[in-house]
């Protein structure tokens, strides 16, 4: 089931997205910054546990970013990622948000999903300001990608 996230899911959240912080495949994430921006977050939940999630950070009039996309690794191949990924863009398309990009490892789910790959140089500065936490900053070696929605 996928659904908006509550705060009693942050610690949940905050699990899964650094199992892959860990194998610095993602941002960590701390629990300040889940309560924070929990409203942003949705999360499958299979038999009471939550196996994924997925943010939609609205950063401009008309642009925001997919973050914080993980999904425990015995869960992924069964569509929990697309069902995530669409909550957020459904989101997006509701808010009135016409672009939206992301910073990932993972480019080939993105585009299979109509995402297409950007020079993170386009990208507005404001963007750059999650990165800074990065300690691969200014040296990011993620792939961004982005979806006009219509």
């Amino acid at each position: 089931m996928i659904r908006k996230a509550t705060l009693n899911d942050v610690d949940a959240i905050k699990s899964i997205i650094n199992f892959y912080a860990k194998q610095e495949l993602m941002l960590h994430r701390s629990v300040s910054e889940l309560y924070e921006s929990i409203r942003n977050f949705y999360v499958c939940e299979i038999d009471g546990d939550v196996v994924g999630c997925c943010g939609l950070q609205v950063l401009w009039v008309d642009l925001a970013e997919i973050l914080s996309f993980a999904i425990l690794p015995e869960y992924r191949g069964k569509c929990i990622g697309t069902q995530l990924l669409d909550a957020c863009l459904d989101d997006a398309h509701e808010l009135g948000v016409t672009s939206v990009f992301t910073l990932t490892y993972a480019p080939v789910f993105f585009e299979k999903n109509n995402f297409k790959l950007v020079d993170k140089a386009t990208l507005p500065h404001k963007i750059w300001s999650g990165c800074i936490k990065c300690h691969k900053f200014p040296d990011c070696d993620e792939i961004a990608l982005s979806l006009e929605l219509s």
